[in-house]
Formats: C-alpha cells, sequence, structure tokens
C-alpha cells in the first residue's frame, strides 16, 4: 500500500488541506467530528488500560501516566491528547496541518493543560517516547512503510505503539463510506479514501522490519441499538494494533 513518494516524507498535502479546512469543529461535540467524540470514550478506555497493563502500572492514582512520555501522532484538535495529560503523562502532540495545532493548542491553554504541541510530522522528530499513538491517521499518509519507521525510531526499547485504523474489506465500504459519509452524514463526504484503508497484515508487516513486535490486534463496533462504541473480535471496519518495541 505504499504511494510513490519521491521527497520522502509522510505527509500528504490533499489530506492536510481536507483536514484543515475542518480544525475549527474539533471541539464540537455535534460538528464533522462528531463521530470522534462518540468514539473516543472506549478508545480511551482501551488505551489506558493497555499502556497501564504494559507498564505494569497500579490502578490506583489519580496521575498513573505520571513517569511516560507519549507522543501523539495527527494529534488534530487535541481529543487524546488531553486526556492522557489529565492522567498525567507528558504529551506531545504533532499534525501536518498548522490550523489543527493552533486550535489543539488555544484548547489546551483555555483548559489550562501543558501539551507540546508541533505542526511536524513523525520523520522530522528525534525525541524517543514511552507511547506513540497513531489514531485515524495512517490511512491518510503518503508513504505507509516511511510513516510506520518514523515512527517506530521513536520508540523507545519495550516502549508501545498503537495504529488505529480502518481495513479495507467490502464491510468497511458499506459502513464507513456509504453508511458514515452518504446515508448517515456522520462524517463529510470525501473524507476517507477506502482504497488507503489497510488491512491489518498491511501494518503487521513492515512493523516486523523496525523492531516492532505484535502485541494485540482488536476491533471496534458500533452497536446500534446502544448506540455506542464496543469493543470487538471484528476487525472487518475499525481496528487497532498494537506492538512492543525490542
Amino acid at each position: 500500500m505504499n504511494i510513490d513518494n519521491k521527497n520522502n516524507q509522510t505527509d500528504d498535502l490533499r489530506e492536510i488541506n481536507k483536514f484543515s479546512e475542518m480544525a475549527s469543529e474539533w471541539w464540537d461535540p455535534n460538528g464533522k467530528f462528531a463521530p470522534l467524540h462518540k468514539f473516543n470514550p472506549i478508545r480511551q478506555e482501551y488505551l489506558v488500560d493497555k499502556i497501564k497493563n504494559h507498564f505494569s502500572i497500579l490502578p490506583n492514582g489519580s496521575y498513573p501516566f505520571k513517569n511516560l512520555t507519549l507522543l501523539d501522532v495527527g494529534c488534530g484538535g487535541g481529543l487524546i491528547a488531553e486526556p492522557m495529560t489529565r492522567l498525567g503523562a507528558k504529551v506531545t502532540g504533532i499534525d501536518a496541518s498548522e490550523k489543527n495545532i493552533n486550535v489543539a493548542k488555544f484548547h489546551a491553554e483555555q483548559m489550562n493543560l501543558k501539551i507540546n504541541y508541533l505542526c511536524s510530522t513523525p520523520e522530522k522528530l528525534n525525541e524517543q517516547f514511552d507511547v506513540i499513538l497513531c489514531l485515524e491517521i495512517i490511512e491518510h499518509v503518503a508513504d505507509v512503510d516511511l510513516f510506520i519507521k518514523s515512527c517506530a525510531k521513536l520508540l523507545k526499547k519495550n516502549g508501545i505503539i498503537f495504529f488505529a485504523t480502518l481495513n479495507r474489506t467490502a464491510k468497511s465500504f458499506l459502513f464507513a463510506i456509504v453508511g458514515a459519509e452518504y446515508i448517515l452524514n456522520w462524517l463529510p463526504k470525501g473524507t476517507h479514501d477506502w482504497n488507503k484503508f489497510l488491512k491489518p497484515n498491511e501494518i503487521i508487516s513492515p512493523a516486523s522490519n523496525y523492531q516492532l513486535a505484535l502485541k494485540e490486534t482488536v476491533g471496534f463496533k458500533f452497536n446500534i441499538f446502544l448506540r455506542e462504541w464496543q469493543k470487538s473480535r471484528d476487525t472487518d471496519v475499525n481496528y487497532t494494533v498494537s506492538f512492543k518495541k525490542n
């Protein structure tokens, strides 16, 4: 799934412009990012649980991540960076859209949260982190292999990294494209390009080249009856894959 990238960069200008146009709506729970606001509770619960288990962090305590450094790649307006900061992590959030970064900075200041936001891409960073989150970003990059390689270099030994994305299946086309964008209007039309969705092995296989050992692949699905997201064994639409750095 690599796209020819002669500039040796992961940012895709078309994707950056697309999300820059929606930047002002990041923190509107009823706006264009409403699906992320609905998805955030279960996703955050999953991430927190897995990070605690990975680092053998005791369940009690107000700031369980106080000794962890965390990088949020493609942070958008800061929907995950902020709760991770509240848990005590030292968070850096990067995004290729300057508008997204400006929104994230402004909101963090309003919330009195100290987050290091940078308009950047992973291949431009040098610092290493205990935890790296790549949530709903890998399907928007110009070069998947370079993106994985760049993120892996930023992960400390024994650190944990998460890639959350959409599977390239007939089911995902039906639910994530036709359903979410054209029938339910959960997302603006054209938000996703189904051809850039990734099958789990298209992440797992290249990751093994960069000292990343697979920990888990888990699916997420939307329960239409309860109108909430749930963890699932079904990875045909939304899934998250995590790795440990050897």
